[in-house]
């Protein structure tokens, strides 16, 4: 039977448990899916850790929202996939898995160009910054970017793809190992979020002006300092939480930091709809292909070694992109 890796409830990583499946034929609409590789994200943190709130999930429950693999069996009334398809997904919880039943509707076909473990580890990050860049706000040449987390997984992407657009970009990370990370990602100038007043120093480096848009997956920790980041009129997007959700606020902040806008997309929202999806995914295999971005396997290792990598994301260990071998 095909092995998973679950949760017993929501906690630490000792909550990872290996366990075997029983799987049925596919139904109607969905597919058997053989999977080759699967992605490492930290959504997954928050579904292992969270006891309310947009992420809390039920339990026990197989983490894991990303992965690539290769059809083995359709249901009836698939028409457009076929047994021996290379296939990828994001979004669609149950990813630690060797094999795994999913809707056909969800998978995007895989263009020769790009490996299993590419699609298994880009499609996640790929998507959000391609959103980020090019829907929440068009980036253009004349942009100044602030992104937080500079060195992390979109945080790359985003970088990469900003640069490629024209955009000046400024990065930050949290530790010193982590600025030629963010320099190979193409930032313009990298500065250390908690090493004094980040804002005064982007600040500094845009000679008072302010940045136009700010990309936070930080959160808690760097929400407030990344408003004084704005120019007037600027665009502050908050995309994740990595050290905690953004307490309540009163929103006449916005308007005493510049009359700033604020959004808070998810990429839940963005694929929701099959053909948004693969829309989505073709424009980032279209990047990968220019070289707009990059898409290079930092971290492999087997998915029974799950959890020291979720232990190693969550001491914000500079990993890189993370391929699970199933």
């Amino acid at each position: 039977m095909p092995k998973v890796i679950q949760t017993s409830g929501p906690g630490g990583i000792d909550v990872l448990e290996p366990a075997s499946v029983e799987l049925d034929a596919p139904a109607n609409d969905q597919v058997l899916l053989r999977q080759t590789a699967i992605g490492v994200n930290l959504i997954d943190l928050y579904h292992r850790t969270a006891t309310e709130g947009q992420y809390a999930i039920e339990h026990p429950a197989v983490l894991g929202v990303e992965a690539a693999g290769v059809i083995e069996e359709v249901g009836s009334d698939v028409s457009d996939l076929a047994p021996g398809d290379r296939v990828a997904y994001c979004m669609v919880r149950g990813a630690y898995a060797q094999k795994r039943l999913i809707p056909a509707a969800r998978l995007i076909k895989l263009p020769d160009f790009i490996s299993d473990e590419q699609a298994a580890v880009c499609l996640v990050k790929g998507i959000t910054a391609y959103y980020l860049l090019h829907r929440v706000y068009p980036v253009g040449p004349r942009d100044i970017l602030l992104v937080h987390a500079a060195a992390g997984g979109v945080g790359q992407m985003l970088c990469q793809w900003a640069k490629h657009l024209g955009a000046t970009v400024i990065g930050t990370v949290g530790s010193s190992e982590k600025i030629p990370i963010a320099q190979a990602a193409g930032c313009d100038h990298v500065i250390l979020h908690d090493r004094g007043d980040f804002a005064e120093q982007v600040r500094t480096l845009t000679d008072g002006r302010g940045v136009d848009v700010v990309y936070d997956s930080i959160g808690r920790d760097t929400f407030f300092g990344s408003l004084d980041c704005l120019r007037p009129l600027g665009m502050m997007v908050s995309y994740g939480q990595a050290s905690g959700a953004v307490p309540p606020f009163d929103i006449s902040i916005l308007a005493q930091k510049g009359s700033v806008f604020l959004a808070k997309p998810t990429l839940a929202t963005f694929v929701q709809d099959p053909a948004a999806l693969r829309h989505l995914a073709s424009e980032v295999f279209q990047a990968i292909r220019k070289g707009a971005i990059r898409v290079e396997i930092g971290h492999r290792a087997s998915l029974n070694d799950v959890a020291s990598i979720h232990a190693a994301l969550e001491s914000r260990k500079p990993l890189g992109l993370i391929a699970l071998v199933p």
